[in-house]
C-alpha cells in the first residue's frame, strides 16, 4: 500500500476483508465486535499510520471539535498558563482549541470573535479586552446557539457562565500580609476602575488597611492603562517621590510589580527593609528574582480546566447563556519582598 496516499476506512475494510462499517466500528471499540476484529483492525490502522476523517465525521454531527479562545496577551504567563489549562481539558474531550489576542484593543476583539465565529467553532472562552464596554460582538455567538464562557477579565453584561478568581480576598489578603510584617504606609498600584478585577483588588486593599485603623493617602492609589512593567516604574517612581511617600507597594499583577522592583533597585531603595513589595499572578519568575517577590497566586492552570470544562458542556448539553460565577480562591505566596526581617539588597 502507497504510503504517499491516505488511508481510508475502505482501504483498511478492503486489505482486510471486513466491511466498511465493520472496520469504523472495530477502530471505535463498539460492543459487538469481536476482541479479535477490533485488534486486528486496530494494529492494521496503526501499522499503516491511519488518521480518521475528523473532519467528514463531525460534519455529520453539525459539530467541528474546536474552540474558540480569545485572551487579552499570549505571552503573559498568567494567561499562557490559562490557555494550557484549557487545552489538557480539551483534549480530554477530543476538541481543539483556535487561540488569538486582542492586544487589549476592542477592535482587535471584535475581529478575532468574528474569525472564530466565521470559523464555526462550537464555542467560545473570552477574557475580554481593557476597552471592552458592550459585549455586542460576544453576543453574536449566543445568538446563534453557540455557549460563551468569561474568565478572568469579565462582563456583568454578558450572561454566562464565568470563572474568577476572588480578587477582592486575594488583595485583602496582600494588604493585611504586609501590615502584619509592620508596613504601615501601603500604596497599590491598580489598573482601570471600570475593569471589574482591578475594582475587586482595590476594594480588597481599602478594606484591609480600614481593618486594620489604617487611613491611606489618596495620593498612594495609581492606576495603570496597559498593566506593564514600564507603568510598575514609572508609578514606583511617582509615589517615592511624593511628601509622604509610602513604605510598602501591592501591585496588581507580577509583571507591575517587576517594573517597581526595579526602579527600588536602581535607587538603592532596601526591599523589603525599607520597602516592601506583593504582587498578584505568582509568575514563575516571581521565585527567581533576587529579592523574590511575594505574590498571590490565581492559579491559572486550573481557571483555564475550569473554563473548558464548563464550555465543553455547555456544547454537550446545547445550553446557552447559563449565568453563574465559579469562583476560584486565591492563596498569597510569601516571599523576601515583604520579609521586613530581611535587608537583601
Amino acid at each position: 500500500m502507497s504510503d504517499r496516499k491516505r488511508l481510508t476506512l475502505k482501504d483498511i475494510a478492503r486489505a482486510l476483508g471486513i466491511s466498511v462499517s465493520t472496520a469504523s466500528r472495530a477502530l471505535n471499540s463498539y460492543p459487538g465486535i469481536s476482541e479479535a476484529t477490533i485488534k486486528m483492525v486496530k494494529e492494521f490502522a496503526e501499522k499503516h499510520n491511519y488518521v480518521p476523517n475528523t473532519m467528514a465525521v463531525n460534519f455529520r454531527k453539525n459539530k467541528t471539535m474546536t474552540i474558540g479562545m480569545v485572551v487579552p496577551e499570549l505571552v503573559h504567563y498568567f494567561f499562557s498558563s490559562v490557555i494550557s489549562g484549557a487545552i489538557k481539558e480539551a483534549k480530554k474531550h477530543n476538541y481543539s482549541i483556535l487561540v488569538s489576542q486582542s492586544d487589549e484593543l476592542v477592535k482587535n476583539e471584535i475581529i478575532a470573535c468574528r474569525t472564530m465565529l466565521s470559523s464555526s467553532v462550537d464555542g467560545l472562552l473570552i477574557s475580554i479586552s481593557n476597552e471592552t464596554n458592550s459585549v455586542d460582538h460576544i453576543l453574536e455567538f449566543t445568538d446563534e446557539g453557540r455557549p460563551v464562557v468569561q474568565f478572568d477579565k469579565v462582563s456583568d453584561l454578558l450572561a454566562s457562565p464565568k470563572v474568577i478568581v476572588d480578587d477582592f480576598q486575594g488583595a485583602y489578603t496582600a494588604v493585611a500580609h504586609l501590615i502584619g510584617q509592620g508596613y504601615q504606609k501601603i500604596a497599590h498600584i491598580n489598573g482601570l476602575l471600570h475593569v471589574k478585577n482591578s475594582a475587586e483588588r482595590l476594594r480588597g486593599y481599602k478594606k484591609a488597611l480600614d481593618d486594620h485603623g489604617i487611613s491611606a493617602d489618596p495620593h498612594w492609589v495609581v492606576h495603570c492603562k496597559v498593566i506593564s512593567e514600564q507603568e510598575g516604574f514609572d508609578f514606583a517612581a511617582q509615589l517615592c517621590s511624593l511628601p509622604n511617600p509610602p513604605d510598602a507597594v501591592f501591585c496588581i499583577t507580577d509583571l507591575v510589580a517587576m517594573g517597581a522592583m526595579k526602579f527600588f533597585k536602581q535607587e538603592k531603595i532596601q526591599v523589603p527593609s525599607q520597602m516592601g513589595l506583593v504582587g498578584f499572578s505568582n509568575w514563575d519568575m516571581s521565585s527567581f528574582v533576587s529579592p523574590s517577590l511575594s505574590s498571590v497566586d490565581q492559579h491559572a492552570f486550573q481557571i483555564g480546566e475550569k473554563s473548558a470544562q464548563l464550555l465543553i458542556a455547555s456544547i454537550k448539553s446545547n445550553e446557552v447563556g447559563i449565568d453563574e460565577i465559579h469562583e476560584i480562591k486565591t492563596r498569597l505566596v510569601f516571599r523576601e519582598s515583604s520579609d521586613k526581617r530581611q535587608e537583601l539588597f
